[in-house]
């Protein structure tokens, strides 16, 4: 009967539950919320959520996204409400709309990250990223459940930029999705293999949005903007 869309965020020691633990958590806070959810077919029917690019876990974010398939059209306010009443403190509901045409995933192409280094000199990072930027390719390796594999973070890498000001000193970036997708990790390994960086803390990363890249502008599209048009 109805599609909505979910914008959530994850935020301060819930950056550390997993994709696995927020999906039990959120089928809960459904129940909790009295959604009229559509259920899949079968011996062991679930809520139809689909769920989109999930943040890795110790990252925090801003900008994380679900669909829900309702048995009845809902005011989507009430809906956001009632599943941010439902949901505890730190995962929170920043937005529900009904969707339009077209496929959420279709939309989010890339991510806009910023990575805290607490400790870090700021002229170290800036020559660090400028020497990431200037090569061609950047091998690192990700442990796997089927052993190590190699990926180049530097091609999923559109833009990046370093405030030596901010205190921490923080690199901003946007990062491409594509498969497998490159985390924020992988750069700062990219980093160290260029140039030798290596953070003297442990860095705090945040994705702060999600979208179609327009890098004329250097903006990210908001991927709910043509649903709230429709």
């Amino acid at each position: 009967m109805q599609k909505l869309r979910v914008r959530f965020a994850k935020r301060g020691r819930l950056r550390f539950t997993s994709h696995r633990d927020f999906q039990r958590a959120f089928e809960r806070a459904l129940r909790r919320a009295d959604v009229p959810m559509a259920y899949s077919h079968g011996f062991t029917p679930h809520p139809k959520v689909s769920y989109a690019g999930a943040t890795p876990t110790g990252a925090a974010s801003e900008a994380e996204y679900l669909e829900l398939s309702l048995t009845r059209v809902c005011d989507p306010g009430d809906i956001r409400a009632a599943l941010d009443r439902a949901l505890p403190p730190g995962l929170d509901i920043v937005e529900v709309v009904e969707a339009g045409a077209g496929a959420l995933a279709d939309r989010l192409q890339a991510s806009r990250w910023r990575i805290e280094l607490p400790g870090a000199d700021g002229a170290e990072v800036a020559a660090a990223v400028e020497t990431f930027l200037a090569a061609d390719s950047v091998e690192v390796e990700r442990l796997t459940k089927n052993g190590v594999r190699r990926l180049d973070p530097r091609q999923a890498v559109l833009s990046a930029s370093v405030d030596s000001a901010d205190d921490p000193v923080t690199v901003r970036l946007v990062v491409q999705h594509q498969s497998p997708t490159v985390r924020p990790e992988e750069v700062l390994a990219g980093l160290r293999s260029v140039a030798g960086f290596v953070p003297p803390a442990p860095p705090r990363s945040v994705r702060l949005g999600q979208g179609i890249w327009d890098g004329d502008d250097d903006t990210l599209r908001d991927p709910l903007a043509a649903d709230r048009r429709g």
